[in-house]
């Protein structure tokens, strides 16, 4: 253990400086700091996205819709959460907390706005009736492993990831917490998946799609370069079922969409038609976008 040992004040202020990588993502209060009207497309389904885990989940289900037949297009604009886009008081309209994804649905005969990735998905799925069974204890099991995911993912995100691949300092402490917490979710899913195809059971659901985003590329090696360090082979049917999930095609357009790192023929910045897929993926628009 460090010997620099913090004490702290008696009172709390904010250190803008003192956030490591993505300092400029986070502040303490909520709120517009700039004026900045978001773009609308001409589709029922506006979203407003960045390609981490949880604007994967939505752009997954979306291609998912549309691929099962449901009239589901969309619109998918960036938003550039490094350069404050989600601070701009059109997506605070949207989404008071500043995070993406978010949605407005104008489907109806109203505009809705639906934010966090949990919420866009249930209402998709119970508004097409689809990767959702209606009621029972299917539905409950689905229920179930979608909430596991969003009370379990901080501790892989926002912990895990932040101190082992994002903080400014390595410090053993909080690695050692938040590895301890990721590997015993590794294990739980691990074990869930033993005897069951997909997550919530025998068939493919907004459980599984909220799910892999996250564990499924952890376990693919692609999360936090961290791979080795957590042994992700070691949970097979985990990683067997991240590899499944993987083959959807549905899944392979869903994870380009609004990405904005990686290989640029994986990058879509913006989705409006299908065609966009093979026509307006960075490798083919480069500094157009």
């Amino acid at each position: 253990m460090s010997d620099d040992t913090y004490t702290p004040p008696e009172v709390w202020k904010w250190d803008a400086e003192n956030g490591g990588e993505f300092a400029s993502i986070n502040r303490p209060i909520s709120g517009a700091t700039h004026d900045k009207e978001l773009p609308i497309g001409k589709h029922p389904f506006q979203l407003y996205s960045l390609a981490t885990p949880n604007g994967v989940k939505v752009t997954v289900m979306f291609e998912e819709l549309l691929a099962a037949g449901h009239d589901a297009e969309y619109d998918a604009w960036i938003i550039r959460i490094n350069d404050g886009d989600q601070f701009g008081s059109g997506f605070v309209d949207i989404n008071p907390n500043s995070k993406i994804p978010a949605l407005m649905d104008r489907s109806g005969p109203e505009p809705l706005r639906v934010f966090e990735s949990g919420s866009i998905l249930l209402h998709l799925a119970e508004k097409f009736g689809a990767f959702l069974p209606a009621s029972g204890p299917e539905r409950t099991a689905v229920m179930n492993w979608l909430f596991w995911q969003m009370g379990s993912a901080p501790y892989l995100g926002g912990g895990f990831g932040h101190f082992y691949a994002y903080a400014p300092e390595k410090w053993q402490y909080p690695i050692d917490r938040f590895t301890m917490e990721v590997k015993r979710q590794l294990d739980v899913l691990d074990k869930q998946l033993a005897d069951n195809a997909f997550v919530a059971g025998k068939e493919y659901s907004i459980a599984d799609m909220a799910i892999w985003p996250w564990y499924g590329n952890l376990a693919l090696g692609r999360q936090y370069n961290a791979g080795t360090f957590l042994d992700v082979k070691s949970y097979t049917n985990v990683v067997a079922w991240a590899e499944k999930l993987l083959e959807r095609p549905a899944v392979q357009r869903g994870r380009m969409v609004n990405r904005a790192i990686g290989a640029l023929e994986e990058q879509l910045h913006e989705r409006h038609d299908a065609s966009d897929f093979e026509t307006k993926t960075q490798d083919k628009i480069g500094d157009a976008a």
